[in-house]
C-alpha cells in the first residue's frame, strides 16, 4: 500500500478514538456547560485501568467497559464534591479540573509508572481484512464499528427518548424544568458520568494503538478541544463529523508537514471560531 491508503486507514481508525473521546467532551461542555479539562486524564486512567484488568485475567472488553463504568464513577464524584459547588463559575471549574488532571497524572505515575505499557488487542482482531489491494487491520475497524454504534446510541438516547427530552429541557431552562418536576441536579450528574465513562471506555480501546504512558492526557486533549470547536459543542453530528476531520488533519500533517503539523491542526479551529463561533453543527445559545 501506499502512504496516502496508509495514512487515510490510520486516520479513520484514529476518528473513531476521537469520537469515542469527544463526545463525552460534547456532552459535558455543550449541555452541562463545564470546561472540563480532566477530561484527558479520563482517557489515560481508563487505559491504566485496562491494563490492570487486562493484568488479573479479564476478558479485553469487559475489561474496557469496567474501565468505562469506574471512570464514570470516578466522573460523578467530581461532579458532587467540587463543580456542582462551582456551577456558573466557568473560571473557576477550569482551574479545578486542570489542577485534578495535574493530581491524576502524578498519581498514574506512582502507580503505573513512567514506561509506557501496550495493551494488547483481542487475538480474533489481531489480524487484517484485505479488499482488493487495501488491507485494513481488524481491530482498527473494530474501532470505527464502535465508534458507529456508540454514535447511533447517543443519538437516540438524546433526540429520541423520554430521557433526552428531559436533558434538553433541564439544558434549555434549568428553573423551568425543575418546576414541572425534572431533577436537573441528578440528569447532570447522569450526563456527567456519561461522558467521563465514555472517555475511559476510549483509553482502553485505544490501548492497542497509543499504549497507556504519562502524558497520554495532554496529547488527546487538545485534539478533543478541537473537535468540539469545529464540529460545535452539545451537537453529536458534529462531534462525529469533526473527529474525523481532526484525525484526517492530524496525520497527514504529521507525515506531509512535520514542521508545520500543528498549524495544519489549530488553523482551522481558529478560522471556525472567527467566522462561526458556535462551531459548524452547532447553534448560539439562547
Amino acid at each position: 500500500m501506499n502512504l496516502w491508503v496508509i495514512l487515510a486507514i490510520n486516520s479513520v481508525a484514529l476518528g473513531g478514538l476521537l469520537f469515542l473521546l469527544s463526545a463525552g467532551f460534547s456532552l459535558i461542555f455543550g449541555l452541562m456547560r463545564i470546561p472540563n479539562l480532566a477530561h484527558g486524564s479520563f482517557f489515560m486512567l481508563g487505559a491504566y485501568l485496562g491494563v490492570t484488568f487486562l493484568r488479573i485475567g479479564t476478558n479485553f472488553w469487559l475489561a474496557a467497559i469496567l474501565s468505562g463504568l469506574g471512570i464514570a464513577l470516578l466522573g460523578g464524584i467530581i461532579e458532587r464534591l467540587f463543580l456542582r459547588r462551582l456551577q456558573g463559575q466557568e473560571l473557576a471549574q477550569v482551574l479545578v479540573t486542570l489542577g485534578l488532571s495535574f493530581m491524576f497524572a502524578d498519581i498514574s505515575l506512582m502507580i503505573w509508572g513512567g514506561d509506557p505499557i501496550p495493551l494488547s488487542a483481542p487475538s480474533a482482531l489481531q489480524g487484517a481484512m484485505q479488499v482488493g489491494s487495501i488491507v485494513f487491520p481488524s481491530y482498527r475497524l473494530a474501532i470505527v464499528l464502535v465508534a458507529a454504534v456508540i454514535a447511533a446510541v447517543l443519538w437516540i438516547m438524546i433526540d429520541r427518548t423520554r430521557l433526552g427530552a428531559m436533558i434538553r429541557a433541564g439544558v434549555d431552562d434549568a428553573q423551568m424544568a425543575r418546576v414541572v418536576g425534572i431533577r436537573v441536579s441528578r440528569l447532570s450528574s447522569l450526563i456527567f458520568c456519561l461522558g467521563a465513562g465514555l472517555a475511559g471506555f476510549g483509553g482502553v480501546m485505544g490501548g492497542p494503538i497509543f499504549s497507556a504512558y504519562p502524558g497520554l492526557d495532554g496529547d488527546m486533549l487538545p485534539l478533543a478541544l478541537i473537535v468540539v470547536i469545529l464540529g460545535g459543542t452539545g451537537s453529536l453530528v458534529g462531534t462525529l463529523v469533526g473527529s474525523f476531520v481532526v484525525a484526517f488533519l492530524y496525520n497527514y500533517g504529521q507525515a506531509l508537514f512535520p514542521e508545520l503539523a500543528y498549524v495544519i491542526l489549530f488553523l482551522p479551529m481558529l478560522v471556525v471560531l472567527l467566522i462561526r463561533p458556535q462551531g459548524l453543527f452547532g447553534r448560539l445559545p439562547t
